[in-house]
């Protein structure tokens, strides 16, 4: 999985990390041993062998219980059916485990959910009526990516069989082994050729060639609408959304973050970077592993430029988390590990995840419901990248640069030994950009369907207007639209500059009205407001307001002008200062375009945002 920015979390969690971790990885690669398992290892860096605690955690190939990633080797993971044919053989051993579908996908897979709880949960009002807090788990929303799917295969076969049973005592776990269903199946050695198993791995995209990860906001596939559907329905207080990165090599094999404390859920931040990360790299630490913030570094070719904080906008799943006050973690482990250690790693952080979210479970819903009914008088739409006061001290690898009689280019070679790069700067868009005031409500006309469908996938709540209303509100003029030169996930996108006036309308009967003073008002408000990046408007949802339909012949525009200019003097001082403008007087068609815009035949509703503002 790649991005361009780095998540949360990095300028407190710095200082958490063990220099004695850092000095027992180093010595274990002090003498590096390559292993060869995968098709892709001769042209990848170089795959060191791994040996940790957590390894205590398998069981033997013979064993009746091992998952088929530990028949097979620990380097595959299996397909669709051989998953839920051994799972469906663990749940019959117990009343603690329920599988349910959260609906099909395009080719007709169900998307399974496990749920376990120590009362056997089957529905959302059973589950709730516990008290405990809820660990909602998603493995392969890209679906190479698939660790989690086998991790939480061993974890839920220890909670049942083993000696992990008092992991339900207080928390819930809503496990669902493989998200992008389709894209599983489509499964190639050939797959991701920059990570290191398992041998098989399936696809980066749907059935219908979609990004689930660039899909929270506008919801289009129906795998998507299935999740937040479940997330409306369960309720969970913690999503947990599992990947494998790539770009650079580094020392650290599991990292995650979240959503900056400059986000719409600080109080959720402030926890899951106080209470949660230092937990869970504990854990990981002690199983061998070597835990950190998410990695992404502003030039792969240069370490020493530094590293990029990010804080993602609600097209991704912890933007989508943090705008609908869901504490939601992006996992990323690393892909140049070799598979059974981010298998363990992914292990490990789950069953830390179950246990602190379990003692914690007061503080963390503390932190949701205030975040839920915070509703901040200004919402940041868009932000402004700058250098942190805070430097990071970055777990790397040695590496060299060649020049390549291929390309022409200078390429970096990785050799797998560890190196420390002290003091790398690190950039963040935490500055606030565009911003705008938050409105009591917003209103959507009746004919916008695909709109108001999309806001009740989300779970927004919404009343109607019974009959034809006058109101005093506020309307967004566009204008300079751009639109993409090529296709965005399915999608023609378009930005625009906005300029807001005050209006007085009739609404219909019909028009939907959006309360911002509820849980999800700063989902709704990140989705109407036209300049935020992942507004509808962007996405393309009202592409048709920017199509002129009607017009006036130049026969007719002629004598309308005329008749303009005399009867309204202040309208030829007007265009006699337009004339000064050499490029506008040189241009016929802008000149009579000028008339017909201020004239009553133009059409008024051109390039007017049909979502209107309640103060």
């Amino acid at each position: 999985m790649r991005f361009k920015h780095l998540s949360a979390t990095i300028l407190v969690s710095l200082a958490s990390y063990s220099a004695i971790a850092n000095d027992e990885a180093a010595s274990q690669l002090a003498e590096p041993k390559i292993a060869n398992t995968y098709i892709n290892d001769k042209i990848l860096p170089p795959a060191i062998e791994w040996h940790g605690k957590s390894e205590a955690l398998l069981l033997g190939a013979d064993d009746e219980w091992a998952t088929p990633f530990e028949k097979n080797g620990l380097k595959t993971s299996p397909n669709y059916a051989e998953t839920f044919a051994w799972l469906d053989k663990l749940v019959a051993q117990t009343d603690k485990l329920n599988k349910v579908s959260l609906g099909k996908s395009p080719q007709g897979r169900d998307i399974w959910m496990i749920i376990a709880s120590s009362e056997g949960a089957d529905t959302p009002a059973v589950l709730a009526e516990n008290g405990k807090p809820s660990v909602l788990v998603q493995a392969g929303i890209h679906s190479g990516e698939i660790d989690g799917k086998d991790a939480g295969m061993m974890l839920l076969r220890d909670i049942v069989l083993g000696n992990k049973g008092a992991l339900l005592d207080n928390a819930n776990l809503l496990f669902v082994p493989i998200f992008s269903v389709d894209g599983h199946e489509r499964s190639s050695q050939y797959n991701r050729v920059n990570q290191r198993g398992p041998v098989n791995m399936g696809w980066r995209t749907t059935a219908n060639n979609l990004n689930l990860n660039r899909d929270y906001a506008k919801a289009d596939t129906l795998e998507m609408q299935h999740m937040l559907q479940a997330i409306n329905e369960w309720q969970p207080d913690l999503y947990i959304d599992i990947h494998v990165t790539d770009g650079i090599d580094y020392q650290y094999d599991v990292t995650f973050g979240y959503n900056l404390p400059q986000g719409l859920s600080p109080a959720s931040y402030a926890w899951l970077e106080k209470s949660y990360r230092p937990a869970i790299e504990s854990a990981l630490t002690r199983q061998g592993h070597i835990p950190g913030p998410l990695v992404f570094a502003i030039d792969n070719t240069d370490i020493t430029k530094g590293m990029s904080l990010w804080n993602p906008s609600p097209r991704y799943s912890n933007g989508y988390g943090d705008a609908r006050h869901l504490p939601t973690i992006l996992i990323e482990n690393h892909s140049l590990k070799p598979y059974k250690q981010r298998v363990l790693g992914t292990y490990v952080m789950l069953e830390a995840t179950l246990k602190i979210v379990g003692q914690q479970a007061t503080k963390l819903k503390s932190a949701i419901k205030q975040d839920k009914f915070r509703y901040p008088p200004r919402v940041t739409l868009t932000w402004k990248q700058v250098q942190q006061k805070q430097s990071w001290d970055f777990k790397g690898m040695e590496y060299r640069m060649e020049a390549s009689p291929i390309s022409g280019n200078e390429i970096v070679r990785w050799t797998g030994v560890p190196k420390l790069y002290p003091n790398l700067p690190v950039i963040a868009n935490t500055v606030p950009d565009i911003s705008v005031t938050r409105p009591s409500a917003y209103y959507i006309p009746p004919q916008w369907t695909e709109v108001i469908e999309r806001l009740q996938i989300h779970g927004i709540r919404m009343t109607r207007l019974h009959q034809p209303t006058k109101m005093k509100l506020q309307q967004y003029e566009l204008s300079s639209p751009k639109f993409s030169s090529k296709d965005y996930e399915g999608r023609q996108t378009v930005k625009a500059e906005a300029r807001l006036e005050s209006i007085e309308t009739k609404l219909p009967s019909g028009t939907v009205r959006i309360d911002t003073q509820q849980p999800l008002g700063d989902l709704a408000i990140l989705l109407l407001e036209p300049q935020s990046p992942d507004s509808l408007l962007q996405w393309g949802f009202f592409n048709p307001i920017f199509t002129r339909t009607e017009y006036i012949e130049n026969y007719a525009v002629e004598p309308l002008a005329a008749q303009m200019l005399k009867d309204d003097p202040k309208l030829k001082l007007a265009f006699d200062i337009a004339l000064k403008d050499e490029e506008f007087a040189a241009d016929p068609k802008a000149r009579l375009r000028w008339f017909y815009e201020r004239s009553p035949y133009y059409d008024n509703q051109y390039q007017k945002y049909p979502v209107l503002r309640e103060k």
